[in-house]
């Protein structure tokens, strides 16, 4: 990209005073994506504009297809150069083209872009950026479509931080894009080579389109020859926008990126996709979804969120459940996820919550691979623990029943210049070093190998006899002793308590076991009460790969400290005298 994206910001000069500097990116988008497309059309209008005076409607769509390769037309006379040679009639002139585009083409109304035409024109601004943006280079032999996608974020980043808003609600960074991705690929790396190759990759919070441009870009590193058919789903309309056009730059059917919430209304039901790619909001809340997310979870397993629902405030398993709806069923040769998470999909809520029965759904049905913690200050808008969650409805034999962890947050490289929180990458060799350590499937350091039981475990119930004031224990008509709720607690039991491998269907001799060595040689007088018994899961991450460090010797601390004060004095003295 070299000095093209601050050349472009550059032309927000010309919008002083008219907008304010978090408004720009608000006028540089839609100028720079109505280039780029101005640029892909310049080898073709004349066809194009010969085309327009013959045919109408379907016919017209599919011959200019045809006759141009292009997913998208222009029928006006107009392009950058002319428009500047009626400096008088350029409003009009502006609006006539932008409303001539295919109807595949609604990327401007998400702007706003004719009251954007306007605004420029009554304040005498409107030539002025014209006519730099005619004279940017954004051609298709001159920016590659990968540094159009590398503009595209620079800009949105410019824009983002002007707005003081968090650039990293519409992108991820690359260095994570391209390490989920190398994950993704790592198991089918022999037939990803074949000749002619056709995939399909999804993203339901495509933001600008990073993940799924990512994607194309590293599957044609390995194999020229293939094909990847790319979707996506975007909430905002701006980033929407940009996907869109960023797919139009690539070739891509353009239809296949959808507008709305996913939550909401998934515009690819009944679609499904051999690799699926996601970087979901973390902690925002999905109230406005709620009745819609609610009644699909009712029908169970016809809908996507039949497993459980999470809490209101985080809607992050959600999107997980949705990733697992939408991956190539096993018996079509199945397909492959992944996903961002925060540390919370891990491990909260208690036994038989939503977010518990959500991972005991993925656990028992053997859909988790992988889950790779990354350092932190690794994206735009946090600086918390992060992890990738690989999902795998078909494994290989060797993975099948377990689930790798692999703790990578040690591996990063300090950023010469930090981007908000991101102060930190994965460099291309230590992305390396995480795919092999994934391919190798080995327990190690940095990698633990469980079986899918080892994150399972049962919540009991400890009952203690009430007692009246004698002391005597009272009983109920039965001659049962009655609980005392005030002594009551609860012990979390293993599905693997010693040594055993039953999973939730050993609970009887699992939890006899626990009780007789945990508790009875402790409190004689208790009892567990079957009836509350709970399953829960849960994934301890930072547990299993804990390192126990001993504390200091107290002789070494006992020498620190006497340094310390003898250096304070000697301080002291020095002010009194």
């Amino acid at each position: 990209m070299n000095n093209l994206g601050p050349f472009v910001w550059s032309i927000a000069d010309q919008l002083r005073g008219v907008y304010k500097p978090h408004q720009y990116g608000s006028i540089v988008l839609p100028f720079t994506i109505l280039r780029r497309l101005d640029a892909l059309m310049a080898s073709t209008r004349d066809e194009m504009r010969a085309l327009a005076a013959k045919h109408t409607g379907g016919v017209l769509d599919a011959q200019m297809r045809r006759a141009t390769g292009l997913s998208f037309y222009n029928t006006s006379k107009y392009d950058f150069a002319r428009l500047l040679e009626d400096p008088d009639q350029l409003r009009e002139n502006l609006i006539e083209y932008v409303t001539s585009f295919s109807s595949n083409i609604d990327v401007f109304e998400q702007f706003g872009f004719e009251q954007v035409i306007d605004v420029l024109d009554e304040n005498n601004r409107l030539y002025l950026v014209v006519e730099r943006f005619a004279g940017v280079n954004l051609h298709p032999s001159a920016i590659s479509n990968a540094e159009m996608g590398d503009l595209y974020e620079h800009l949105i980043y410019k824009f983002a931080e002007a707005s003081n808003e968090e650039a990293g609600e519409h992108y991820t960074p690359r260095d994570a894009i391209r390490l989920m991705v190398d994950l993704l690929f790592a198991e089918e790396q022999e037939s990803l080579l074949g000749e002619g190759v056709v995939r399909t990759v999804y993203d339901p919070t495509a933001g600008t389109g990073g993940m799924l441009s990512v994607a194309e870009e590293r599957l044609r590193e390995r194999n020229p020859s293939a094909r990847l058919t790319l979707y996506g789903q975007e909430i905002n309309p701006q980033s929407y926008a940009i996907c869109k056009s960023d797919m139009i730059s690539k070739g891509q059917d353009i239809g296949n990126i959808r507008k709305g919430d996913t939550l909401i209304q998934d515009h690819f039901y009944r679609r499904t996709f051999d690799f699926c790619l996601s970087n979901p909001p973390y902690g925002v809340d999905w109230k406005a979804a709620e009745d819609f997310v609610k009644e699909e979870a009712r029908t169970g397993k016809l809908g996507r969120f039949g497993a459980g629902l999470p809490s209101v405030s985080d809607g992050q398993m959600l999107f997980l459940q949705h990733l697992v709806s939408k991956m190539r069923p096993a018996h079509e040769g199945g397909g492959r996820a992944g996903i961002v998470l925060n540390g919370s999909p891990l491990f909260t809520g208690a036994a038989e919550s939503g977010p518990s029965k959500i991972r005991q759904w993925l656990l028992e049905e053997d859909l988790v691979d992988a889950i790779i913690a990354l350092p932190t200050d690794m994206f735009f808008n946090t600086g918390i623990a992060t992890y990738v969650w690989v999902l795998d409805n078909a494994k290989t034999p060797e993975r099948q029943g377990t689930v790798q962890l692999i703790d990578a947050s040690g591996m990063w490289t300090k950023m010469r210049k930090g981007m908000g929180s991101k102060r930190r990458e994965i460099s291309v060799g230590q992305r390396d070093d995480i795919v092999s350590l994934y391919d190798a499937h080995e327990d190690g350091e940095q990698s633990k190998i469980l079986s899918t039981d080892e994150f399972g475990y049962w919540t009991i119930t400890v009952e203690r006899p009430l007692l009246d004031d004698d002391g005597q224990i009272v009983r109920d008509r039965k001659g049962h002793p009655k609980p005392d709720a005030k002594k009551r607690d609860t012990e979390n039991v293993p599905f693997t308590y010693g040594g055993n491998t039953y999973g939730a269907d050993g609970k009887d001799a699992t939890v006899e076991a626990y009780f007789a060595a945990e508790i009875a040689p402790h409190i004689s007088d208790a009892w567990i009460d079957d009836k509350k018994t709970k399953v829960g899961y849960e994934i301890p991450f930072t547990r299993i790969f804990y390192k126990y460090v001993p504390p200091r010797p107290l002789e070494e601390i006992d020498r620190d400290l006497e340094a310390k004060v003898a250096k304070i004095l000697t301080m002291l003295k020095s002010v009194e005298a």
